[in-house]
């Protein structure tokens, strides 16, 4: 399965400072495409930081949940594309939004967004950078 080819998509909207399930998280873009398919509408949405590809999810506009999601690994590129809506947590200094951490398949998380923090997490192939 491979990621979809945005360029058979219109784009729809840009969303900046967009948001994960009700939180805004400062920096990220979402730009949100969508085509016609018979009688549906598909949708893709494309997430990025400080202009790093982030994420993509897609479906159709219909339906409650993505139908796919791929990650975007900053040193090893798209990761393989996985049903369902991705795991995405909130980055948080505080009380302030500063980022977010997406999983991959294999179960690490790349960070977007947060400052470069030395620990565990780096050992273990989670992406812990500012970008």
């Amino acid at each position: 399965m491979s990621l979809p080819d945005l360029a058979a998509y219109a784009p729809h909207r840009t969303v900046t400072d967009a948001d994960f399930e009700g939180t805004a998280v400062p920096g990220l873009r979402a730009d949100f495409y969508r085509r016609a398919e018979g009688d549906r509408t598909a949708s893709v949405g494309r997430y990025s930081y400080g202009g790093r590809e982030v994420l993509m999810a897609w479906g159709y506009v219909d339906e409650e949940h993505c139908r796919r999601h791929a990650v975007h690994h900053p040193s090893r590129g798209w990761q393989p594309v996985t049903e369902g809506c991705p795991d995405v947590r909130v980055v948080r200094s505080g009380e302030q939004v500063v980022g977010l951490e997406v999983r991959t398949p294999e179960g690490s998380w790349v960070r977007a967004g947060a400052t470069f923090r030395p620990g565990p997490a780096d050992q273990s192939g989670d992406v812990s950078m500012p970008v």
